[in-house]
Parts: C-alpha cells; structure tokens; sequence
C-alpha cells in the first residue's frame, strides 16, 4: 500500500474541500440511521423497520430518472448546495416535531423519502465532478479516499448516534445532520473549479451531445465491463437491503439489547469498509481491475454465511469481513466507470447506474422485514449470501482474461491540472 498516494492527492485544494465535506455530511448520516431506526422500532417494530429501509432506497429510483439529466444540463456545484440546504431543512422538522409531541411514524417515512429521493445527487454527482478536479492516474486513489470517507464517518456516525440517543433522544440525532448539510454547502461554494454544467463534445452527431436516456442506456447496455459492473452490484446490494434491516432486527429481538450493540454492529461494519477503501485506494489500478472485483464480491457474499450463528461474535465477524472485502468493490469499479465514460455523459451514467444498483436495496430491505416479521432469519441469511456470491463468480469467469486500459478524456484530464494544481492548494478562494 503507497501511503504517499493519499499524501499526494490530499494536497490537490479542491479535492481536499470535496473529501472534508463528505466526511462531515456522511458522519450526520450515519448517526441519523441509528436514530431513525430506533425511533421506527419503538413506533412501529419489525414490519415498520422495512417500511422505513424502503424508503430510505426505493425513491433513489424516481430521483435517479429526474435528477440525472439535471448533473449534465446544469451547474453541479449548485445542485450540490441547493439539494444541501433543502435536505438539512427537512431532517430539522424531526427535532422540531419531537419538541411539539406531534412525531410519528409516518413522519420519519417522509424524511426518509425525502433522503432516497435526493440521494443521488451526491451519489452520482461526486464521481461525476471528479476526474474535473483530479489527474486521471489519481483518480483510484480519489475514489479510495471517497469510499473511505464514507467508512470514516460510518465508523464514528453509529456510534455518535448511540451516545446522543442515550443522551438526548433519539430525534436530537437529526440536529447533527442537518448541521452537516450546511456545512456540506458551504465547503463546495469555496471549490476553486467551476463544477459547472459539462461541455458536449464539438463533433458533429456525437453520442455525448445527445440529450435524453437513450445514449447513456445504450453506451451501458454495449460496454460489457458497465454492463457486468452495475448488474452484479445490483445483485450484491440486495443482500445489503436486507441487513438494512437484519442488524437493528437481531439488536432488538434477538439480542434484546440497546442502542449501543445497534451502534456496535453498524461500525464493526463500517470499519470494515474503512480498512478495504484504505487499502484498495493506494494500489495502482491493475489490467485485472474486473478480475480482482469478481474475486472480492465472491469473497464478501461468502463470508455472509457467517451470519448464521445468531451469536455476536459470529455477526461482528461476519460485518467485518463483508466490509473489509466489499469496500474495494466500491474503489475499483469506480475507476472503471469514470474512465469509460465521457464528461459530458457522466451525470446521467453515473446516475443510471448507481440508481439500478441503488435501486436494488428497497428489495432486500422489503425481503428483510417480511421474512424477520416471521422470524425466519436463517432462511433470509441463506438467500443473501448466495445472491451476493453468484455475481461475483460470474465476473470472474467473463473477465479472468480480458484486460482493463486506464483511459480518460484528454479534456477532463487537462482541466483537472490546470484547476487542481497541488501548488495552489495551499490558498482556496471562495468561488465566484
């Protein structure tokens, strides 16, 4: 592992403002899902907890289809700040309701509806924006430090909220994410590149100048590496709707046990997840880059048999490892979806993509709450683990002797030395 790859793209200005506030918004999220989940729990049990998981991912869909031709027709530094501001007035209403005695049920569905329907924004928008702001020979190294800012604050978020519940109530939580999202605007007004709304290739009748689905639909469906990339995450994110639900199930019900085992199970989780980006962002990206995927998703859907023993040593384990060995997926493919996709696409690709992978998770977490309503937890953990397994085996086998190229376009590579020089990191004027 070259630390010294970190080192070198933490002092790139703009990348470092994008980095700090993912960490800072992902850190209210993740406290925030401790306390929803523990609210919906007391309000509504089992069957409420997959309601809520429901919410929080099946709405990525709609705004997905709304939002991803958005991130190519207008500024993204603004969609990024408006999408912000709004978020952060929507999960305040929660605390505020609290306060009143009027919270519901039904209340947290809205916030997280709300959530999944603006989630794609940051979702698809910061891979989008990040071969503007780094050399492409960076760009696996800026999606290890993505992913392991989402591990980062993953690990401190559940635990964060754990100790607020216990202190505050768990409403309170939300006034930390909404304060996150404030600072998540803020930080991105002061990104020095223009994040503006991209540039169509000058060629007449290119595939990127065409609005609309149809030619992002098409370069996906005849690109065998975006292809296999977004189906097989599909398929792997089911498993991970459905311990959505699992982990607060077996806190409550089998465990019998408070917040804290919840917030224990959570960044077990995540500090798997933080040590596999660490690791899978400082190696050198590989021409076995989709060979090395399909041997990390066989590995993470595997170990999820781990699970089975409703014994925490055995589920802390278990998380672990998932994580360790899922987080890299992430890192990886991430470069592989940058660097096949043009610019001036790349809002709607990215969108498309991650909203079907994004969109996988409502069906684990709906499977979850049915078969834990009936208490049939070993039947759910059976069917995940070989879900998650099978795609993973099948990249192998169509990708074991087929090369990856590194490869982005001369455009995004130049503007992102010219408007992320690492000498000019040190001063960061707020952008005009």
């Amino acid at each position: 592992m070259d630390v010294k790859a970190y080192l070198s793209i933490l002092r790139i200005g703009d990348y470092r403002l994008l980095w700090s506030a993912l960490v800072l918004n992902l850190l209210g999220d993740g406290a925030t899902y401790a306390a929803l989940a523990w609210i919906t729990l007391d309000k509504a049990g089992a069957a409420g907890l997959g309601v809520l998981g429901v919410c929080l991912t099946l709405p990525v869909i709609l705004g997905g289809a709304v939002i991803g031709p958005l991130l190519d027709r207008f500024s993204r530094r603004k969609l990024f700040i408006y999408d912000s501001v709004f978020r952060a007035a929507v999960v305040a209403l929660v605390p505020v309701l609290a306060v009143a005695g009027a919270l519901h049920a039904w209340h947290l569905y809205v916030v997280a509806l709300v959530y999944g329907l603006l989630k794609i924004i940051p979702l698809a928008g910061t891979p989008a924006v990040l071969p503007e702001l780094v050399p492409a020979d960076k760009l696996q190294a800026a999606s290890g430090l993505e992913a392991t800012a989402m591990g980062a604050a993953n690990v401190l978020g559940p635990p964060i909220g754990a100790g607020l519940i216990a202190l505050f109530g768990a409403p309170n939580v939300l006034v930390l994410d909404a304060a996150t999202y404030l600072l998540f605007a803020l930080l991105i007004g002061r990104i020095k590149a223009p994040l503006a709304r991209p540039e169509p290739s000058a060629e007449p009748g290119a595939k990127d100048s065409k609005p609309g689905w149809a030619p992002v639909f098409l370069l996906i469906v005849r690109d065998r590496f975006l292809l296999v990339l977004t189906l097989s995450f599909g398929a792997f994110n089911v498993s991970a709707g459905a311990l959505v639900v699992a982990i607060p199930w077996l806190t409550k019900f089998e465990f019998g046990s408070g917040p804290g085992v919840l917030g224990l199970m959570l960044a077990v989780m995540a500090a798997g997840e933080l040590v596999g980006s660490l690791v899978s962002g400082a190696v050198e990206t590989s021409e076995k880059q989709m060979l090395r995927i399909g041997v990390l998703q066989l590995l993470s859907g595997a170990v999820l048999f781990l699970l089975l023993p409703t014994a925490l040593p055995w589920i802390l384990l278990g998380l672990a490892l998932n994580g360790i060995l899922s987080a890299p997926m992430t890192v990886l493919g991430g470069v592989v979806r940058m660097t096949r996709v043009p610019n001036a696409m790349r809002g709607r690709a990215m969108t498309l993509m991650r909203t079907v992978m994004a969109g996988a998770l409502p069906a684990g977490s709906a499977l979850g709450g049915v078969l834990l309503s009936g208490n049939h937890y070993t039947a759910l953990i059976f069917f995940v683990a070989a879900l998650a397994t099978a795609p993973g085996l099948l990249t192998v086998v169509l990708f074991r002797n087929t090369p990856f190229r590194l490869e982005v376009t001369a455009a995004d590579d130049q503007r992102a030395e010219r408007d992320s020089d690492p000498d000019d990191a040190g001063t960061v004027p707020a952008a005009s």
